[in-house]
């Protein structure tokens, strides 16, 4: 059984960009585009994961588009509520600032600031037990995948999880795939490659709970408009996760609407 019936998700990863006016510009620009032509709710998910400092203003933002767009964190705290914890922000902030997804376990995190398995499952606890929603990153790096051990990291990092992730707490999880080697490199894993991945992190998933044959996977590494129609077209891809494509308002849109279309 495939994930073909999943509503798909779009969601823009700004990284660590733009400068304010630019995220204005951008974001005016998308709504826009979202007015001549509109992408439903129940054929896409959209999300914008903006810097830590923009979260409220692109939330507002967002409040004025024609239809529902999340407005996605980056990251969050391992310590969780409030106290002496200078420069985090902790999932209750996030909740009461009325985001409702974060990213956690992403690449980045992973490799350049040190989140190891025990920080991350932190995070995911804390996040769930807030009430926010997780997109849960997973992704092995080119090293790994051509010493044939691709699906075994990916799939420890599914199960890395499964310790802290309380049974009905699966529904708030969407799980991101994104081969380390694809990200910002302009290289993109064929939509075979991404699809047999992808079936395998939903057999994994499905071990694990009942929720894995409806759980949302979606694909990131060099997404873009380019390649979006034929990745949307693979049954167990159900969205993605979007770089410097989403730093582009047509590009995000088309990106979005190839999805909403295939699905």
């Amino acid at each position: 059984m495939s994930g073909s019936t999943i509503t798909p998700w779009v969601i823009g990863n700004w990284k660590m960009n733009p400068m304010q006016a630019d995220a204005s510009a951008l974001l005016q620009d998308f709504k826009q585009l979202l007015n001549n032509q509109n992408i439903a709710e129940d054929s896409c998910h959209i999300g914008v994961a903006p810097v830590a400092i923009a979260l409220s203003a692109v939330r507002d933002e967002l409040k004025q588009a024609n239809r529902k767009i999340l407005t996605v964190a980056q990251d969050l705290s391992r310590k969780a509520g409030t106290g002496a914890y200078t420069g985090e922000i902790s999932a209750e902030l996030l909740k009461d600032s009325a985001i409702e997804f974060v990213l956690v376990g992403h690449s980045e995190r992973r490799e350049i600031f040190g989140d190891h398995p025990q920080i991350i499952n932190e995070k995911v606890k804390n996040a769930l037990n807030a009430g926010l929603g997780v997109i849960y990153c997973v992704g092995e790096s080119l090293e790994q995948r051509e010493s044939g051990q691709a699906e075994h990291v990916v799939l420890q990092q599914i199960c890395d999880i499964a310790a802290v992730v309380q049974p009905a707490q699966w529904k708030s999880i969407v799980v991101a795939y994104e081969p380390i080697w694809a990200i910002g490199t302009g290289k993109t894993a064929s939509p075979a490659d991404a699809q047999a991945m992808h079936a395998k992190i939903r057999e994994g998933l499905s071990q694990i709970t009942p929720e894995g044959q409806q759980m949302a996977i979606l694909y990131g590494g060099s997404v873009k408009p380019e390649n979006a129609v034929e990745l949307a077209a693979c049954p167990d891809i159900n969205g993605a996760l979007v770089g410097g494509a989403s730093l582009n308002a047509e590009s995000f849109y088309q990106i979005a609407q190839a999805f909403a279309n295939t699905k």
